[in-house]
């Protein structure tokens, strides 16, 4: 595949905010950092942005604060077995990207692992699990004829357009799991084949909650990926998985940024005394955004027909000392959970365009 190495180029001054745009415009999951004349000086990978992102970093400053100075490169006329001897051994991480830079260390090419070998050989299929067996209490009267994965958001329903994305990123294998009228999704999805998909039905004789479901779930070989089926998101899983295996970790979890504006002044006291006065402060938090990776050998911890969910499974990781880490989802996301969340979803589905692709933005709502 030819590159064009321009959209994929920025100056060391970029803004992190401006690269995380121009990483989603790529799709391509990395952007160089070049001086004049098309010097490299570093590459910035979407993992890059996410953790300057976690440690506070403001979406502000230099990209060059955040690039690695330091990237794996190779010289014009690199074999295709070399190339990816260095994607595999180059680093602590196997990697997806190759610079390619000439003597007087100027961009020429960019060489990426998937154009290189096999897709299946280059990294293993990923599997996917719906969680589609909710009541959607919140959203009654929506749902007491309709579950509520099935309720149409623009022309489709939002588990079609769930079903669409994880199409999209190459995951054709795909187990819902049901439990309040699930008639009305396996008469609309059936076998998946006609949406190019295999799906599997995962059936709940009774509410196991969040994760007790992958207990009925055969055992995968790869990092299983596991999303609510009322989430409405432009995440990139693919860069989740990434991030996920970089943080060697047994479980990702994907968390949103929120904020919440206390609605009076707070008064911080020492004892009687008065210390700070702060009118209406608000408070950041990262919140569950619904989405996770775990390891084959985590799935297998769950118990077998218990209530279980995805909190106790954590829990118990943490216990065990395992790594946890969390992916911060930066893309388009909104939970729907309630009347607002559904008419919210309409709107900005009739915003963004049916088929237009939703990315983030620095307006986007904490909704």
């Amino acid at each position: 595949m030819k590159i064009e190495l321009s959209r994929l180029i920025v100056a060391p001054d970029t803004s992190i905010q401006d690269c995380l745009g121009k990483i989603n415009e790529g799709s391509l999951g990395i952007i160089m950092v070049c001086s004049e004349d098309y010097i490299l000086e570093g590459v910035i990978t979407d993992g890059d942005i996410r953790r300057a992102f976690l440690e506070g970093k403001s979406l502000d400053a230099p990209c060059i604060d955040i690039a690695g100075k330091s990237p794996l490169t190779a010289s014009p006329g690199v074999t295709t077995q070399e190339a990816l001897d260095i994607m595999d051994h180059g680093k602590e991480h196997t990697v997806h990207h190759l610079p390619i830079v000439d003597d007087d260390g100027k961009i020429v090419d960019l060489l990426l692992r998937r154009d290189l070998c096999d897709v299946s050989s280059c990294s293993p299929e990923l599997r996917a699990v719906v969680m589609a067996g909710g009541f959607g209490t919140r959203l009654r009267p929506l749902t007491e004829a309709m579950p509520k994965p099935m309720l149409p958001v623009g022309d489709r329903p939002l588990l079609e357009r769930i079903i669409d994305q994880l199409k999209q990123a190459e995951i054709r294998h795909i187990n819902i799991t049901t439990h309040f009228m699930p008639e009305k999704i396996v008469e609309h999805f059936g076998n998946g084949e006609n949406f190019g998909v295999d799906i599997n039905y995962v059936s709940e004789d009774k509410p196991l909650g969040t994760a007790g479901a992958l207990s009925l779930i055969d055992k995968p070989d790869t990092p299983l990926l596991v999303i609510n089926g009322d989430i409405l998101t432009q995440v990139d899983f693919s860069a989740m998985l990434a991030f996920h295996k970089e943080q060697k970790a047994a479980l990702t979890v994907g968390v949103r940024q929120y904020e919440f504006q206390i609605p009076y002044g707070v008064v911080e006291c020492d004892g009687p005394n008065v210390c700070k006065l702060s009118e209406k402060p608000t408070k950041t938090f990262l919140v569950n955004a619904g989405i996770y990776l775990l390891e084959p050998e985590v799935q297998q911890m769950v118990p077998s027909g218990k209530f279980t969910d995805m909190t106790d499974l954590i829990e118990c990781l943490l216990k065990q000392g395992q790594t946890v880490t969390s992916f911060p989802v930066m893309e388009y996301w909104l939970d729907i959970g309630q009347i607002a969340d559904y008419e919210k979803a309409q709107s900005d589905i009739a915003a963004f365009g049916i088929n237009g692709s939703m990315r983030y933005s620095k307006k986007e709502s904490n909704s």
